[in-house]
C-alpha cells in the first residue's frame, strides 16, 4: 500500500525557494487583506495624528514588525493616493459638468433672443454694441452663479499680491485688491479650497518687479524679472497639482506693464497656455487673442477712481479731433508730421498749464488714441468716460472686450497708413452716423468705469468676465 504524503512532508520536498516565495505571498496576500477590509490597520505605531490608527497599531505591534510595517506603508501610501485621484477626478468632473451647463444655457439664450431677468439688475445690456446682448446677459449670470477662482496665497508683498493703483498701470492694482480684498464684492468668486476652483490666480505684479530690480539707467537686462516668474510658477507647480494638471491653461495672471508679454514668453514651453491679461495686447508681440485677454489701459486718478466728467453736449462740441501727448513711437511721429499744423486736427504735445486736458475732451467730437512707444494706451478710455468718440490709430490692436463688444458701433479705426486721411475719413461721417456712434459710447461707458467694491458689468467684472470665456473654451 502506498504511503500518503502529509501536507509538511509534501512542502519539505519542495526546493527551499518555492517555499519561500509561496510564505511571501501568504503574508503579503493577509496584509493587503487587512488594509482593505479594515482601513485603518497599520502596525506600527510611530503616527500619532490619527488616535484610531495609533490605537490599532498598539494593538496589532506585538505581531508584526520590521518589514511588514514598510509593505503597509506602501499599501496605505498607494491607497491614499488612489483616493486622493479619486477625489481630484470627481471635483474636476463636478467643475466640468457645470461648465457644461453654463455653455447651454448661453447658447440657449443666444438662440431665443431673450432675457432671463432676476431681481434688480443694476445694468442689462442692449443694444447694437454687443454682439448678442442676450448670449453676453447670460454668461454674465453664469460667471456670477458658478465662478470659483484660487488666488496662491504663495510670495510676499510688494511683487506678489499688491500693484499699483494708481497712474497708466492703474488696473493692475485695483484688480489684485479686489480679488484679494476681504471687503470686496469679488469674495464670491474666490474658492474656499483650489479643487473647487475653474480659475487660478497668479497674483504677481509685473511694475513692482520692476520697480524693484531697476533704476532708471539700467534697464536692460530683463532676466531677474523672467526668473522670478519662471520660479513663482515652478513653486506653486511643485507644491500642488493643478498647474500640471492642465499645463497652465486654468491659470491666469494680469498686468498692464509694456514689459509684461516679453517676460511672459521667456519660456515658451511652460507658459504657452497661461492665459495672460495685458494691456500691451499686441498680436505682432505674441499676444493670442484666443488664449490671452486684451484689457485696456487706465490712468486712474491718484485721489479717485475715475477721471472726471466734463463734457459738454455733443451738439455743442466745435473741435473735430483731438490728441495730446508725448511725440514717441512711429505711430505719433507720423500723427505730428502729418497733422502738427492743423486747426482742425489738433494734436498737442504739451498743452499750457491754464487748461484743462479733461475739459478739452469734453468738447471734442472724436478723440484720437494713437499708439506710442507700445501699442497700449489710456487715450481710449479717457475718450469713452468723456463721451468723445475714440478715434483708435493703431495696428496690431486686440481690442478689450470685443469678445462682447462691436467696437465698429462706438469707435473708428484707422491703421497708420491712413493717418493722412484722417480729416476726411472724420468729416464723411454723416451727423445721423456720428450720434448712433455717441450712443454706443454712452452704452459702454460703464463697462469702463471703476467701482469699490466692484459692480456688475463694470470694468473689474469685464475684465474677469473675459478670463471666464476663456476658461469656457477649455475642456480639462
Amino acid at each position: 500500500m502506498a504511503k500518503t504524503l502529509t501536507p509538511i512532508k509534501l512542502l519539505l520536498l519542495l526546493p527551499p525557494f518555492l517555499i519561500l516565495t509561496i510564505f511571501y505571498l501568504s503574508f503579503f496576500n493577509q496584509i493587503h487583506f487587512n488594509i482593505i477590509f479594515f482601513p485603518n490597520y497599520l502596525p506600527n505605531n510611530n503616527n500619532q495624528s490619527n488616535p484610531s490608527i495609533s490605537n490599532i497599531n498598539h494593538h496589532h505591534h506585538h505581531h508584526h514588525h520590521g518589514n511588514i510595517s514598510f509593505i503597509t506603508k506602501i499599501l496605505i501610501l498607494k491607497k491614499e493616493k488612489e483616493k486622493k485621484n479619486n477625489n481630484n477626478n470627481h471635483s474636476l468632473e463636478k467643475i466640468e459638468n457645470g461648465l457644461a451647463r453654463a455653455r447651454a444655457a448661453i447658447r440657449a439664450a443666444a438662440r431665443r433672443q431673450s432675457y432671463k431677468l432676476e431681481g434688480d439688475e443694476i445694468f442689462i445690456p442692449r443694444g447694437p454694441v454687443y454682439r448678442n446682448p442676450y448670449a453676453f446677459h447670460q454668461s454674465h449670470k453664469e460667471m456670477v452663479k458658478r465662478l470659483k477662482i484660487w488666488s496662491y496665497k504663495e510670495g510676499e508683498r510688494p511683487l506678489i499680491h499688491q500693484g499699483p493703483m494708481s497712474y497708466v498701470y492703474g488696473i493692475e492694482g485695483q484688480f489684485i485688491q479686489e480679488m484679494e480684498s476681504d471687503i470686496s464684492s469679488m469674495t464670491k468668486y474666490m474658492a474656499n479650497n483650489p479643487n473647487e476652483a475653474h480659475l487660478f490666480f497668479l497674483p504677481l505684479s509685473i511694475v513692482n518687479i520692476r520697480v524693484s530690480f531697476y533704476n532708471t539707467t539700467d534697464v536692460n537686462d530683463r532676466k531677474p524679472m523672467k526668473t522670478i516668474l519662471t520660479d513663482y510658477v515652478n513653486v506653486i507647480a511643485n507644491k500642488y497639482p493643478f498647474w500640471n494638471r492642465s499645463h497652465g491653461a486654468d491659470h491666469f495672471m494680469l498686468s498692464c506693464h509694456d514689459w509684461a508679454p516679453e517676460i511672459t514668453l521667456t519660456n515658451p514651453k511652460l507658459f504657452k497656455n497661461l492665459i495672460r491679461a495685458l494691456c500691451n495686447a499686441n498680436t505682432s508681440e505674441g499676444f493670442q487673442p484666443l488664449i490671452d485677454v486684451p484689457i485696456p489701459e487706465v490712468n486712474v486718478p491718484s485721489k479717485e477712481l475715475n477721471q472726471p466728467s466734463l463734457g459738454v453736449q455733443t451738439n455743442k462740441r466745435k473741435i473735430l479731433a483731438f490728441f495730446a501727448g508725448g511725440n514717441h513711437g512711429h505711430v505719433r511721429k507720423f500723427l505730428f508730421e502729418q497733422w502738427g499744423q492743423d486747426d482742425e486736427i489738433q494734436v498737442r504735445e504739451n498743452l499750457p498749464k491754464t487748461q484743462n486736458y479733461f475739459e478739452i475732451l469734453g468738447q471734442c467730437k472724436f478723440c484720437l488714441c494713437p499708439s506710442g512707444y507700445e501699442i497700449a494706451s489710456s487715450r481710449i478710455v479717457e475718450a469713452i468716460r468723456a463721451e468723445c468718440v475714440p478715434v483708435v490709430v493703431k495696428d496690431n490692436y486686440s481690442f478689450p472686450f470685443s469678445d462682447v463688444l462691436d467696437w465698429s458701433r462706438f469707435s473708428i479705426h484707422v491703421p497708420k497708413a491712413k493717418i493722412p486721411e484722417i480729416k476726411s475719413i472724420l468729416k464723411g461721417i454723416s451727423s445721423q452716423k456720428y450720434e448712433e456712434l455717441v450712443q454706443g459710447v454712452k452704452s459702454v461707458k460703464w463697462h469702463f468705469t471703476f467701482n469699490r467694491p466692484s459692480k456688475p458689468f463694470d470694468i473689474v467684472h469685464m475684465v474677469l468676465h473675459s478670463i471666464w470665456l476663456r476658461r469656457l473654451n477649455i475642456r480639462l
